[in-house]
């Protein structure tokens, strides 16, 4: 099926988000920028994080980081660290609002700030903290039933997490939970997809 971005956009606005099923834990906070791509078939931009980082090295992730003193909101949170990590000005954002907080595995309550990132958006990769960047287009990256869940136990406490292949990508954990929950708030008819996704992928960035 097809998806445009006024589509997109429509069914953001009208439908509320999913309630998360356990409470966000943590008082330190963060935000991710989810960029969609404004295009025909508008794609949902992701990053693989640099293999050198101490935390999440090699994963599949969005543009974000922890909340610094400095940022007036959590989307500036977001805003600052996408134009760190891949070059995304602010004034190339347009932000149409926010999915509901998650936890990530080390402690922070993370706010996922969904904006729309102008067509001629040029990246420019911080190779400390980014090894790639790829696209996805939007409407297979919100298809449900793409995403494969299973149960982390940690401590006393059961955690569901869910995970995806798009081409050699392996997308799973928080990011695929964020990608998930707005699939959900978007909720399309589930089609099947193509056989391969390979030949899907369109990588940004080596």
């Amino acid at each position: 099926m097809r998806l445009t971005l006024d589509q997109f956009l429509s069914r953001f606005v009208l439908y509320l988000p999913i309630a998360p099923s356990a409470a966000v834990q943590g008082n330190r906070h963060a935000a991710v920028l989810v960029p969609v791509i404004n295009a025909a078939q508008p794609e949902l931009l992701l990053t693989r994080r640099a293999a050198q980082l101490r935390k999440h090295a090699g994963q599949v992730a969005f543009p974000g980081g922890m909340q610094d003193a400095s940022d007036a909101s959590l989307i500036d949170t977001a805003l600052r660290e996408a134009q760190e990590e891949v070059g995304i000005t602010p004034d190339q954002v347009r932000v149409v609002g926010t999915l509901p907080p998650v936890t990530s595995s080390t402690g922070f309550a993370v706010t996922p700030v969904v904006g729309i990132v102008s067509p001629g958006a040029l990246l420019t990769l911080n190779p400390d903290e980014v090894e790639s960047a790829f696209t996805m287009p939007l409407v297979e990256a919100l298809r449900l039933s793409r995403y494969s869940g299973f149960t982390l136990q940690r401590g006393n406490r059961q955690h569901q997490l869910w995970l995806s292949w798009y081409g050699d990508y392996f997308i799973w954990g928080m990011t695929a939970g964020i990608i998930r929950a707005l699939g959900q708030q978007i909720a399309l008819p589930d089609v099947a997809a193509p056989s391969s996704h390979a030949a899907e992928r369109h990588v940004l960035c080596p």
